[in-house]
């Protein structure tokens, strides 16, 4: 068993199948020794987990595990294009985007549930630049979505 496969176990995390891509896209793509995966959205098991606004319709505790099932399924992304969370050597950066009522202003808590969950999982490693941004709506009506880049040896 591999170091991160190890520590995910110690976790209770199992990776999801990667996500389909509900358009024209592929989940992950390398360029040099980095990452990108394209935004993730909380499905589970090839179904949306929640739907909405966070601050009306998603609490922001709700919207923050939602994160985390984002940065899991972009995890996925990662291993989908090269093959081992142990070749993982930095998480570089997480973008966030929040679907958010006008006045809810809470997004860097919402998308700490991906950067918690990367922090436990990686590390050191898994500290990482990050931005949370709050937007109108995103694909699906999902609440969050989240991205990845990621360096590897």
């Amino acid at each position: 068993m591999s170091t991160i496969d190890r520590r995910l176990a110690e976790l209770d995390i199992t990776l999801p199948v990667v996500v389909k891509p509900v358009a024209t896209y592929v989940p992950a793509v390398v360029s040099g020794n980095t990452v990108y995966t394209s935004g993730q959205l909380p499905m589970v098991e090839g179904a949306l987990a929640r739907t909405g606004k966070v601050g009306v319709d998603v609490t922001p505790d709700e919207a923050k595990a939602l994160a985390r099932t984002c940065a899991l399924n972009a995890l996925a992304a990662v291993v989908s294009v090269i093959g081992s969370l142990d070749r993982v050597t930095r998480v570089v950066k997480v973008v966030g985007f929040v679907a958010s009522d006008p006045v809810f202003t809470g997004q860097p808590g919402v998308i700490n549930g991906a950067s918690e969950v990367l922090g436990d999982i990686f590390g050191e490693i898994g500290v990482h630049a990050r931005s949370a941004v709050g937007v109108a709506v995103l694909p699906l009506d999902s609440p969050v979505e989240v991205e990845l880049m990621v360096e590897f040896a």
